[in-house]
């Protein structure tokens, strides 16, 4: 069975735990877009793993994972990421992680563009200066630099000093900045491509040879940070939603079997942007708190807020999702009541039909429900949740017209309750 996983929200649903879970069955993990602004945790024998590029199965011994051509790629970050994954006894080889050749790199240019960019800005966007953002720019523009370039030597020269010197005077007339030297990235990049170079590996050839096997592709960030159907600007700088998973995997052979959207059963973003259910004071302070919420890659505070039901239903379509994986479901134990958001009213109190353009000009409408007092984390298998929970989680898939396959209910690999396969 081949799968797809993303996130129906803005990200940080807790998918790498999901497809830490999903992938024992798989053979090969592909991730499909995004770069390290993006960041997946999970807890193995009470070890902490982050992951910014690499899919988190190459936590499982057995597994191939794979950075798809549609992910973006700092190489100073995946030599980091596989140097910290391989000191906390990760067996990582050009055997079980392949790199697509056309995947672009993030230069130093590119971090200093997003973050000069993001201060000259009147309205903030909340990027994580990463990279991402002008990276994909050049990209589009036809200027970027590809792992196929990179590990190229002569190739890499001509298109770093060609890059360079368009974008300094960019930096030196537009924002008054100083500029890069060619000698300090080249001397510091040309060592990092040696290091990745056995890993890059062509896709189309390698996946032709491999499709009778099962994949799972990996999305990273959330169905409303996507950028074209994201709350736009407030989004990334690459389609996140289910459809481009093929695209972003270089990969058009494979029959996909299941599209899996995870969902927090509360909400939270990073960053700007609309928030209609956003919680402010000690409810925020809660789910903060007792969630852990907090970026894996920039550590800044996530805003959160109560689960919202219309905006998952979108996700659900934008998807086409087929099973519905709810995380975090232990957050709401300790909570005396519960509100969930069913509709949208406009600011003269009418119902709004439809998706509407702006969540900015729009007010939540809330359903309550009875909390539980009942540790969720306790539980073995999904009937021995809360009679509580389990209306709640009932309540969810009536109003998506999706079931629930599994729901976390604590960060450790093995907090997963199936419901239905």
């Amino acid at each position: 069975m081949n799968s797809i996983v993303v996130g129906l929200q803005w990200g940080d649903e807790g998918k790498g735990k999901i497809i830490d879970y999903l992938c024992q069955d798989k053979d090969i993990i592909v991730r499909f877009q995004g770069g390290n602004n993006a960041g997946h945790t999970v807890v193995v024998d009470n070890k902490k793993f982050v992951f910014h590029l690499i899919p988190s199965g190459i936590l499982r011994d057995d597994k191939i994972c794979a950075i798809g051509n549609g992910v973006v790629v700092d190489p100073k970050v995946l030599v980091e990421e596989i140097t910290e994954l391989k000191a906390k006894g990760v067996k990582i080889s050009s055997g079980n992680l392949k790199i697509s050749p056309f995947c672009h790199l993030i230069m130093p240019y590119h971090r200093v563009m997003d973050e000069l960019k993001e201060l000259k800005r009147s309205k903030k966007i909340g990027t994580t200066k990463r990279g991402i953002g002008p990276c994909y720019v050049d990209k589009v523009t036809r200027c970027g630099i590809r792992m196929i370039d990179f590990i190229d030597d002569e190739t890499f020269t001509d298109k770093l000093r060609s890059n360079l010197e368009e974008k300094n005077e960019t930096f030196n007339k537009v924002f008054g900045h100083d500029g890069l030297t060619f000698d300090d990235i080249y001397n510091e990049y040309a060592k990092l491509a040696q290091i990745i170079k056995p890993y890059v590996c062509d896709f189309v050839d390698f996946f032709e040879d491999c499709k009778d096997r099962s994949f799972l592709f990996e999305g990273a960030q959330g169905t409303f940070l996507d950028v074209d159907f994201g709350t736009y600007p407030f989004v990334t700088s690459s389609s996140v939603i289910a459809p481009n998973a093929l695209l972003g995997a270089g990969l058009a052979s494979v029959k996909i079997d299941e599209i899996c959207g995870v969902a927090k059963a509360y909400t939270t973003r990073v960053g700007e942007g609309p928030f209609p259910t956003e919680l402010d004071g000690k409810d925020a302070e809660y789910f903060r708190t007792i969630g852990g919420e907090f970026g894996a890659t920039t550590g800044r505070p996530r805003r959160c807020g109560w689960l919202d039901l219309v905006l998952l239903k979108r996700a659900v379509k934008v998807n086409n999702i087929t099973k519905l994986i709810l995380t975090k479901l232990d957050i709401l134990d300790d909570m005396d009541t519960i509100k969930v958001c069913t509709k949208y009213v406009n600011a003269d109190g009418s119902e709004v039909r439809g998706f509407p353009a702006d969540l900015g000009k729009i007010s939540p409408v809330y359903t309550e429900f009875s909390g539980w007092h009942k540790p969720s984390k306790d539980a073995l298998k999904f009937d021995d949740l809360a009679p509580e929970a389990q209306d709640y989680i009932a309540f969810i898939e009536s109003f998506l017209g999706v079931r629930v396959g599994y729901v976390s209910v604590g960060e450790k690999r093995e907090a997963v309750l199936e419901k239905f396969k």
